[in-house]
């Protein structure tokens, strides 16, 4: 064989690899199919890191068509939890939503990772509705009950914070600080007249 054969034959090689892989990376448009959520979280992870700060309003969804997450449980996770931090829930929720019944609690969980820091820094307007999301997928995640509890009551959302609370209440029996505020709070949206919203002390 001739150096030119040889070297005509990889160039065609290198050529169907690209167009294969070129066939493989999904339009912006369209439909993703998940992988099993036994599938590995590093790459999604990984994905995250790297976009995290434009997790906001203006450039989330540039975001989404310029750097679509991995096609798995985790992915979907993430990609769910960037637009809960850009205050899309409904669009948090529809990527949730498109995973097998069985794994939207998976994805749910990472949008909890992903918003405690949101809770635990007192932005009670953002944390409010992300945990509220991950009721809806995981509904005795008592974290989350109780996040969401504390920020609907900072908020003036009574109804919602007795519900969550009280719900909180009934899973969680560790007798420590998260119990002992839950008590506290609720005893506070007992009292009709109760007008102190004072946050208690988070436990350390």
């Amino acid at each position: 064989m001739t150096r030119a054969h040889y070297l005509f034959g990889w160039g065609f090689v290198a050529i169907c690899g690209a167009l294969l892989l070129g066939a493989r990376r999904p339009h912006a448009d369209a439909t993703v199919t998940y992988e099993p959520a036994s599938a590995s979280g590093g790459q999604a992870e990984e994905w995250f890191r790297r976009v995290r700060p434009y997790c906001n309003a203006v450039e989330v969804r540039v975001l989404q068509r310029q750097s679509p997450p991995p096609a798995t449980t985790a992915g979907a996770g993430y990609h769910a939890a960037c637009f809960a931090l850009a205050g899309q829930i409904d669009e948090a929720r529809r990527i949730i939503d498109g995973l097998s019944p069985n794994d939207r609690y998976i994805a749910a969980g990472i949008v909890f990772d992903v918003g405690h820091p949101v809770a635990d820094a007192g932005d009670d307007r953002s944390a409010a509705p992300i945990m509220e999301l991950v009721i809806d997928y995981w509904p005795n995640h008592y974290m989350a009950l109780y996040h969401a509890g504390m920020a609907e009551y900072m908020l003036g959302q009574r109804d919602l914070a007795k519900k969550n609370l009280t719900e909180f209440l009934r899973l969680y029996h560790e007798q420590d600080g998260w119990r002992a505020n839950g008590i506290t709070v609720l005893g506070r949206l007992s009292n009709d007249t109760a007008t102190d919203l004072r946050r208690p002390a988070e436990p350390r």
